[in-house]
């Protein structure tokens, strides 16, 4: 009795010092906010009315302001497309000078990372523009903001904040381990990287994997994709990239990968993005007899944007029947769901 009695009063006092959070959200990450509330008694979800004037300009309010006063409190943002940046923002401004206790905003996807650099006089990299916004948050209560990041373009980035933010920057490939050591193949499981710039972001925490290296090559007005080093022939080979656009690359790559005997070919990004409906190249595609898998865990451009613990999300697949849409059907936009499949990876 003596011994459960002094349990108790440890697992309360362990409670005690753990941390109440009261999370804040955007209208596209409500699903996800909720979902993550669901799997914590720590977390306290609150609100914002996200409403417009008239003449477009947003018209904001922060429920329960005054009950977060002296508490942790955290914003989950989706800066998906310039015309929401703004409104967030706002929000994202005024938090912190409620008298909270501490702020931490979670941007999973900086939308503006791969452009961090210039190659010529006159280029803008937006990358530092975006940082230097997020660097003028202001303090806390208890100090600088903290700043949640999955997978930036360009680690160097982090040398683009102020001081009056802390960035950290998590990556989703502890999970992509995960999930391949589930395949009932994990033993043939090689990772290839589309170019260098992937194979220095991520081959050291994938290394227990043998790799393939891809590299572009310019022919002309063209950039075609080789094999670099590695040997994909009866293997399962699955391309990591912290991105993708339009989808361009991974295709090539898989082309190449096939081409040297790859038994079948999957992709993973933590970022879709997807301009201009440039998923529907997948579905385009002429089936060749391979399989072709693309995993997200955050698509910021088809309000797929997240799912629960960064779970990833079977994009598509290539087989007999062609290239098909394979997301959650909860999350496909309506166009989508006609694609609906169910997923072997």
């Amino acid at each position: 009795m003596e011994n459960d009695s002094n349990n108790e009063i440890m697992g309360e006092l362990k409670s005690r010092n753990k941390k109440q959070v009261h999370l804040f959200y955007c209208m596209e990450c409500e699903e996800l906010a909720r979902k993550v509330a669901a799997h914590s008694q720590l977390i306290t979800l609150q609100s914002i009315n996200w409403r417009n004037f008239d003449d477009g300009f947003p018209n904001l309010y922060i429920n329960n302001a005054h009950d977060i006063r002296g508490q942790h409190v955290a914003f989950l943002a989706s800066f998906s497309s310039p015309a929401v940046i703004f409104e967030q923002l706002s929000v994202i401004y005024n938090l912190p000078r409620l008298f909270v206790a501490s702020f931490t905003l979670v941007l999973p996807f900086f939308p503006t990372g791969s452009f961090e650099r210039m190659e010529e006089e006159g280029d803008v990299a937006t990358a530092f523009t975006m940082a230097r916004i997020l660097s003028n948050i202001p303090i806390s209560r208890g100090g600088p903001t903290s700043l949640v990041i999955y997978d930036i373009h360009a680690l160097q980035e982090r040398f683009y904040f102020g001081d009056h933010v802390l960035p950290l920057f998590e990556t989703g490939i502890p999970l992509l381990k995960q999930r391949l050591h589930q395949l009932p193949d994990a033993d043939k499981i090689v990772v290839a990287f589309p170019d260098d710039g992937a194979w220095k972001r991520f081959h050291k925490l994938l290394d227990h994997f043998p790799t393939i290296i891809c590299t572009k090559v310019r022919e002309g007005d063209k950039r075609i994709v080789r094999l670099k080093e590695g040997n994909p022939a009866d293997c399962h080979v699955v391309i990591v990239d912290d991105l993708v656009q339009s989808g361009g690359t991974l295709i090539e790559c898989q082309k190449v990968l096939v081409a040297h005997g790859a038994a079948k070919v999957s992709a993973y990004v933590t970022h879709g993005v997807f301009p201009k409906r440039s998923w529907e190249r997948f579905t385009a595609q002429k089936n060749d007899g391979k399989y072709f898998n693309v995993l997200i865990s955050m698509s910021p451009s088809l309000n797929l944007c997240f799912c629960l613990d960064w779970y990833l999300i079977p994009f598509c697949t290539r087989g007999r029947e062609g290239i098909c849409l394979l997301l959650d059907y909860r999350f496909l936009p309506a166009h989508c769901r006609s694609h609906k499949k169910q997923s072997s990876f």
